[in-house]
């Protein structure tokens, strides 16, 4: 079952799928508040497309206080620049949120920034993360990036929590973000550690070979142009800083996704194509293998992220487009998605700071 409207509590149980708010199999009782109001988009924007793109180049404003670069190293050769919003003090009991953007996307995205000022203001220190090469960042790796680079993040986590010493710590991922976050999570198993709280993810790309395919349908022709473009004028750039390593002359056309990865992505990485690429770095591999609170989000009009998986169960509500989710109401509720991943977090920081601790989440829904 999908949850595809919100008329019921949705309780977790033992079965080989993923729920939407905690890893299977579930064997003990959840024990937080948490409630899932319904979303209710913009009358204008019930079209899968338009919210999609209104959401990426709607101008917004933040109110949050500058922040501190920071690189983090994650391999012996390549480092990571993070923007990061500590709360005075710097405490190290505050929880903090670790942000991952999709795909040709950077820290400075709208709704890295939307997570980013909502978390601050309830308390959490925020780290807004650009994956390798991105914001400007490719003297910082001789690699390009790819899907599966969950261990970067596990570095990011690992620093925070043995070198800063911080004992909450979250992760939101977004799009291709949600598929390394998740990916992460599940490669820890049942071995996760005591500082890693939850896991949330926005429309993420869990299915690779699903989401190359359905970009290649005709209506997806616009976001198709616009991640190959980026992504040729970033392996530009790399051939600029290492000439030998990314050649350009005698490269085969790429036209589409699948094309890069098949001429760029898998023979950097050590994949025969794209499809052995897709197969191996895809979290759907890894999911069930999530023990700790998880909170998954998607539309069902996503335009190229499907939805429907077997393997996985979403919380998906009918209308939100590709990372969209904006709502008919004002104020923090306008970016629905935002406020469900700061919502969720902020429960299970509560829940750990009192005595007992967290088991695991259950979300209960508004009528």
């Amino acid at each position: 079952m999908h949850c595809e409207t919100y008329e019921k509590s949705y309780l977790t149980k033992p079965s080989a799928r993923l729920c939407l708010a905690c890893a299977e199999p579930v064997t003990y009782s959840l024990d937080v508040d948490f409630v899932l109001p319904p979303f209710e988009p913009h009358p204008l924007l019930k079209n899968g497309h338009a919210m999609t793109i209104v959401s990426a180049f709607v101008p917004r404003r933040f109110a949050i206080p500058p922040a501190e670069a920071r690189l983090f190293q994650v391999d012996p050769e390549s480092r990571v620049l993070a923007h990061c919003h500590w709360q005075p003090g710097k405490h190290k009991d505050a929880p903090v949120i670790i942000i991952v953007h999709g795909l040709e996307g950077s820290s400075d995205g709208n709704y890295v920034r939307g997570i980013a000022e909502k978390a601050f203001h309830r308390g959490f220190h925020v780290v807004r993360v650009n994956q390798r090469n991105c914001g400007g960042t490719e003297a910082l790796t001789p690699t390009l990036y790819n899907s599966g680079m969950s261990a970067d993040y596990r570095a990011v986590f690992e620093e925070l929590s043995n070198s800063d010493g911080f004992e909450q710590i979250f992760f939101a991922g977004y799009s291709m973000g949600g598929n390394l976050v998740t990916k992460m999570a599940g490669e820890f198993g049942a071995a996760v550690p005591k500082a890693l709280c939850a896991v949330c993810s926005v429309c993420p790309a869990l299915d690779l070979a699903a989401c190359a395919d359905a970009l290649e349908r005709a209506e997806n022709y616009l976001y198709q142009r616009r991640f190959v473009s980026g992504l040729m004028s970033r392996y530009a750039r790399k051939h600029e800083l290492f000439q030998e390593r990314y050649p350009i002359r005698g490269l085969a056309p790429v036209r589409t996704l699948r094309q890069f990865d098949d001429v760029i992505t898998a023979p950097q990485f050590g994949y025969r194509d794209a499809q052995d690429y897709y197969e191996n770095v895809g979290a759907k591999r890894v999911v069930t293998q999530v023990r700790l609170p998880t909170l998954m989000i998607t539309a069902q009009d996503d335009p190229f992220v499907p939805y429907a998986n077997p393997a996985i169960q979403f919380l998906a509500p009918k209308h939100g487009g590709h990372c969209g989710f904006i709502s008919k109401h004002s104020g923090p509720e306008r970016f629905w998605a935002e406020q469900r991943i700061v919502d969720f977090c902020s429960s299970i920081a509560a829940r750990e700071r009192s005595p007992g601790g967290l088991p695991q989440v259950i979300t209960k829904t508004e009528h």
